[in-house]
């Protein structure tokens, strides 16, 4: 008998209909002789209301107030979820996050989980019931209600299916899997069988939605193999585990495309050591994350430095900016939004040359212009107009080939 971990998102507990469904999907997989732990999200909406009632009460609630109240949704969802399961002829039980051993740190809206006593769960599934966990939430060693911010569903479902020992953690969304590119952008992507953690980490933190990349390091750490799915349908989705030999064959795995990105250049930045950490200490202190960061060789003295972000920050960062590259006396500032980065991802670069060559080339011809180049063992990335973005997307995707094979 398997031990799985199943996690819901919001578009999949949606709407009274939507939580039956998954009420069937769970007994039906119970039923086939597995014991069974759900985790669910707040139901489509939910969320995003709440913090609306929020502000209609306070204009800056404290944070430990919005764990209470953000916590709720998740709640929600797992009573109905286990009412509409008691409802179909099965056992269920819901639990909170603290009633199910979730224990995290004491960092309100984006609490770190720090340890999972998984006994409420293992009893409960002993007398044979299914576990309803909410997801996204937790308590710390004083009691205090927290959430795990961005993503905290995916991580709640594969840190209980680490401290449980699970056969398999699975995460049904509303879409198939992971794709070879956005379809939406590319109609002839594929879908992934299997891609390995280093994959899904650099596709996750380069724009790829599916899955939040703080999910995909803490399964990498915890080795807990895991498959994204539909919860439309009865597909096979994606398998995310440790890379192998096999994996390594294929040289590009997939390309993800990140939008809304801005480029700052500060020209004439001095020669000298401890300037670059001046700046970017400045910017670490308003809490921006900086992405692609270039510098160029220096002249006379001086280098200029460009880095993105996203565009939501710039504004925000600008005076922070100027500030800054005045006091190490550089020169002029610049500041540029409406770029985009496209990345190409696989693990298979680590053993195979060509990759970049074949990515400037086919862009070159198509006539997309490249920015920026930024490079790691697995992924190159390039920051272009955010107008070239989908064209430079079909390009690559076909001069890598990662339609075939359809």
């Amino acid at each position: 008998m398997a031990l799985l971990v199943q996690k819901y998102g919001g578009t999949s507990v949606g709407n009274p209909e939507r939580i039956q469904n998954v009420a069937r999907r769970v007994l039906a997989t119970q039923r086939e002789g597995n014991s069974v732990v759900v985790v669910v999200s707040a139901m489509s909406g939910v969320t995003d209301g709440l913090i609306k009632l929020a502000k209609e009460v306070s204009s800056a609630p404290t944070d430990r107030e919005m764990d209470v109240l953000l916590s709720t949704g998740e709640q929600t969802t797992i009573a109905l979820t286990a009412m509409a399961i008691n409802s179909m002829g099965g056992k269920a039980v819901s639990l909170t996050g603290a009633q199910a051993g979730i224990i995290t740190s004491g960092v309100h809206t984006k609490a770190k989980i720090s340890n999972i006593a998984p006994r409420q769960i293992r009893k409960f599934l002993d007398e044979g019931n299914v576990c309803i966990v909410a997801g996204f939430q937790g308590q710390t060693d004083e009691g205090q209600i927290t959430t795990l911010g961005r993503g905290g569903s995916d991580l709640t479902a594969i840190a209980i299916a680490s401290a449980l020992k699970a056969d398999m953690c699975e995460i049904y969304t509303d879409v198939d899997g992971v794709y070879t590119c956005d379809p939406r952008v590319v109609p002839d992507a594929r879908k992934i069988d299997v891609i390995a953690y280093d994959e899904l980490l650099e596709m996750a933190s380069s724009g790829s939605k599916v899955m939040q990349s703080r999910s995909v390091e803490f399964a990498k750490k915890f080795k807990v193999p895991f498959e994204v799915r539909s919860s439309f349908n009865n597909n096979r989705g994606t398998i995310v585990k440790e890379e192998s030999i096999g994996l390594e064959n294929v040289v590009v795995r997939g390309i993800s495309l990140e939008r809304k990105q801005a480029k700052v250049t500060i020209t004439h930045v001095p020669d000298k050591p401890g300037t670059a950490s001046r700046i970017f200490t400045a910017l670490a202190k308003a809490n921006v994350i900086i992405d692609v960061i270039v510098q160029n060789v220096s002249v006379s003295g001086t280098t200029d430095i460009s880095f993105t972000m996203s565009s939501d920050e710039l504004e925000k960062v600008g005076p922070v900016i100027d500030r800054i590259s005045k006091e190490v006396e550089a020169g002029e500032v610049l500041k540029k939004g409406g770029i985009a980065k496209l990345s190409v991802v696989g693990i298979g670069m680590r053993s195979h040359s060509g990759v970049a060559a074949t990515l400037f080339e086919c862009l070159g011809n198509g006539g997309v212009n490249i920015q920026m180049i930024s490079t790691s063992e697995i992924k190159i990335a390039v920051i272009l107009d955010e107008s070239q973005i989908d064209q430079a997307a079909k390009l690559a995707h076909a001069a890598f080939g990662l339609a075939e094979g359809k």
